[in-house]
């Protein structure tokens, strides 16, 4: 986490959280959310609508990457300064690049080792890893079919809707609120 966000945090500590402007999509993309997005529908859902505005702003982005992170709820965010900012998943909370030794590198620039990989009803191919549960990115699934037929990946199946409480992460922190 940067020094000038924990700075904020212990200036000022009573900041209410934000809920629904910020999502994660399958390809790693940040998508900001402004009230008229919200009302459209969920992140996850069918509307396109639902999704916002692309975040495109390289600083920015990397602002984000490095003050990621995740509550004992399994909530994902965004440390704004003062303010946590939480996350909508479309599918996982990381979303992993394959590299060519065989490592795997998150949207967030964090590298990580294999643990064990899963492959729901969709086709969609996860591995967990030390940071947690992430989706491989669909760019990279020549290269993690390559390692399946070499028998370095042994992918189980699942249940997409199984996923979040197997591997304690929530999805929409959002439609998690009390009514």
């Amino acid at each position: 986490m940067d020094e000038i966000v924990k700075a904020a945090m212990a200036k000022w500590p009573e900041v209410p959280a934000c809920y629904g402007w910020l999502g994660l999509d399958a390809r790693g993309q940040w998508h900001l959310r402004d009230d008229a997005v919200q009302r459209a529908g969920p992140f996850a859902g069918a509307n396109p609508a639902g999704r916002g505005q692309r975040l495109e702003h390289e600083k920015l982005i990397a602002f984000i990457g490095r003050n990621y992170g995740n509550c004992d709820q399994g909530r994902w965010f965004f440390q704004n300064g003062p303010q946590r900012v939480y996350v909508e998943l479309e599918v996982a909370p990381w979303i992993w690049r394959l590299q060519p030794d065989g490592g795997l590198c998150s949207h967030t620039e964090q590298l990580a080792s294999y643990r064990s990989s899963w492959v729901d009803e969709q086709g969609r191919l996860y591995v967990d890893t030390e940071l947690g549960l992430g989706l491989v990115h669909s760019q990279d699934m020549h290269l993690a079919a390559d390692w399946v037929e070499q028998g370095r990946w042994l992918p189980q199946e699942c249940l997409a809707a199984e996923l979040p409480q197997r591997f304690g992460f929530v999805l929409s922190p959002q439609a998690s609120l009390p009514a």
